[in-house]
């Protein structure tokens, strides 16, 4: 997978999203989660049907932007370092979310 922006083109459902990649085909995600990093939103997505070389547990992490009208504008995230630290931060909320319980 490139870096295309994707497109938020469809309503959200539950928690599935409809991107639009650049060449127009639709591709819906079930939204795992979302995280503040740094002063940027990401979302993790996990895509309903696999794509070509991921498995079923890999998700994806994706930069979340608004543009000038207001949408949602969502980026892939190729940065290691900052894929590693979303799912840590995730990690780290899920850790606190099972103490709570």
């Amino acid at each position: 997978m490139n870096n295309d922006i994707f497109n938020e083109e469809l309503e959200e459902e539950d928690d599935v999203v409809t991107l639009c990649g650049a060449d127009g085909s639709e591709i819906q995600f079930i939204e795992i989660a979302g995280i503040a990093y740094k002063g940027k939103f990401y979302a993790i997505l996990q895509p309903v049907e696999l794509l070509d070389g991921m498995n079923d547990d890999e998700a994806l992490v994706f930069r979340v932007q608004r543009d000038e009208n207001g949408s949602d504008v969502f980026s892939i995230e190729l940065d290691d370092e900052i894929i590693n630290a979303v799912f840590a931060e995730y990690n780290r909320l899920l850790d606190e979310a099972g103490e709570e319980e």
